[in-house]
């Protein structure tokens, strides 16, 4: 009798397997390969010069960041997921609206509306008779507070989502046990609620961190040299692979680092909760109001503001040559994205797939090894992709001379090599909604097809394909905007003269002209909308 949890056969299911995993360690081996066959001179020269700067900006803005996304969304989420006030169902699901406002937009966007000749520093001085800076004091939104401020606005919501979540998931047994034991909401909060979601909160700031690592529009327009800075430096401005790839692996073991510190300070205990779920408690109408008007200020400064300010321009530039520039690169925008997101949702189905029909401990490790792209910057994977890119095409050169033909650039320099490195960074989106959506599917349902004769391809295409269909679309869809709104990947792989709707808006906004680029800005900030209503719908599951 055949196992019910192993439908069984699909051998060559995990060869697919196999070389999706050895696709994606392939541009991780060559970063470590490269970072450490250089000379020794020009380690310490790094080391003396640059690395510490590098590093001691990436600890402070990531730190920073964390914890400004901690104190924003924990709050937010408790409110709303404990208290019933005024506007609590609307605010529930638009919180999460700032995730689709990339970092590098709301960096250009504020820093147009709070210089010196923006908006807001011109009305000062017309209102209280100011003649120049000398006569006031106005923060520098250029430094690393400015960052830590604006990218928290942006990134809170991962902490919120899952956050509230947890909050949700908590029974209402331990927060009556709590009142009972005279604790007032405070602190059930603090002594109960908190401590209960402490693998959510660590999760979702990890999350903001390695968002914030990557990022390298925001940073590099408030100055900040980080160590994702470091690798664009080093890179392209020096000419220097080998001591990008060194930044690189520092970059990656301190996400390491960070990432396994949580497992150990936990010490292996695991936090439970049991019971119904709580009702939402009622406000009285003047607290309830308040809170939703304080509840509503992150969602203004993190989405109204700066998407009011895109759409205020924008509609400046609706004349036929802007039109006509933005749809060349809509068009290329749209082609990268459709390509990385097919591929991306078959490879992910190769991987939930092969390890249903033999869930093994290879075929574990297999696809975790698979889904790594996600936690690796993008600075990092472009460079580990375009070294074995590169020598490919060497070799490919090589043997098209030797057989008398003209050689030319096959990988490198095209397309292909950004669809594949957004497909590696993206791999695990697709896989985990798919992978989701295989589980729900019961184990009989191969039984039964193998019962009728079926193979495992013929099993997939004719069975769970139709009952996968709202995964996949799900799926293709979140890795689709993501790819859209991929800055750092796309500025290193991009072909030559290609630009894309990032691409364009990040060189242009950073030499002040964000109003030529205000309709592309705010297209990507409408196709970021699909993925934060996934967030939205998702949030709303209590367990």
């Amino acid at each position: 009798m055949s196992d019910p949890q192993r439908p069984g056969g699909g051998r060559a299911w995990a060869y697919g397997v196999a070389l999706l995993a050895a696709l994606v360690a392939l541009p991780l081996l060559a970063v470590v390969w490269l970072a450490l066959t250089p000379s020794l001179t020009l380690w310490q020269h790094l080391w003396a010069s640059v690395l510490p700067d590098y590093l001691l900006n990436t600890l402070l803005l990531g730190g920073g960041v964390g914890l400004g996304a901690l104190l924003l969304g924990v709050p937010l989420a408790w409110m709303t997921s404990v208290y019933d006030f005024p506007g609590r169902r609307w605010l529930d699901g638009a919180l999460f609206l700032p995730l689709a406002m990339p970092t590098y937009l709301i960096a250009f966007v504020y820093t147009d509306f709070l210089e010196y000749a923006g908006p807001v520093q011109t009305g000062l001085r017309a209102a209280f008779g100011w003649q120049s800076a000398r006569d006031y004091s106005f923060p520098e939104i250029r430094s690393l507070g400015g960052g830590i401020v604006l990218l928290s606005l942006c990134l809170y919501p991962y902490v919120y989502w899952l956050a509230r979540s947890a909050f949700l998931g908590q029974g209402a047994r331990q927060v009556e046990a709590a009142r009972l034991l005279g604790q007032g909401p405070f602190g059930a909060f603090w002594r109960v609620g908190l401590p209960l979601a402490r693998p959510a909160l660590v999760a979702g700031v990890l999350i903001a961190w390695m968002e914030t690592i990557n990022d390298i529009g925001a940073v590099t327009h408030f100055g900040i040299q980080t160590l994702t800075v470091g690798i664009f430096d080093v890179w392209l401005h020096l000419g220097r692979p080998d001591g990008a790839a060194q930044i690189a692996l520092i970059l990656l073991a301190l996400i390491v680092v960070l990432a396994s510190a949580e497992y150990a300070a936990r010490g292996g205990r695991t936090f439970h909760s049991s019971g119904a779920a709580r009702q939402p408690r009622r406000l009285s109408p003047g607290s309830g109001w308040l809170t939703a008007v304080l509840i509503s200020l992150p969602l203004l400064l993190g989405f109204v503001v700066p998407a009011g300010r895109l759409v205020y321009h924008a509609v400046g530039r609706l004349e036929a040559q802007s039109l006509a520039d933005f749809a060349r690169l809509a068009g290329n925008s749209l082609t990268v994205a459709a390509l990385t997101a097919a591929a991306a949702v078959c490879a992910a189905l190769v991987l939930a797939y092969g390890a249903r029909l033999r869930p093994s401990k290879f075929m574990r490790y297999g696809v975790r090894l698979s889904t790594l792209g996600y936690g690796v910057p993008g600075a990092v994977l472009a460079l580990g992709v375009l070294m074995p890119i590169t020598q490919a095409d060497l070799a490919l050169a090589d043997l098209v001379d030797w057989l008398g033909g003209q050689s030319q650039a096959i990988f490198g320099g095209t397309i292909f090599a950004l669809v594949f490195a957004l497909t590696v960074r993206f791999l695990a989106l697709a896989h985990g909604t798919i992978d989701a959506g295989l589980q729900r599917i019961t184990i009989s349902m191969d039984d039964a097809a193998r019962t009728l004769g079926l193979a495992p391809r013929e099993t997939l295409w004719r069975v769970h394909i139709p009952m996968l269909r709202g995964s996949l679309l799900t799926a293709a869809a979140l890795v689709f905007v993501d790819a859209m709104k991929e800055l750092p990947v796309t500025l290193l792989l991009r072909p030559f003269n290609y630009e894309t709707l990032a691409s364009q808006v990040y060189q242009l906004a950073s030499d002040e002209q964000l109003e030529a680029v205000s309709l592309s800005a705010l297209a990507i900030v409408l196709a970021g909308i699909v993925p934060v209503i996934v967030l939205s719908r998702l949030s709303g599951r209590t367990r």
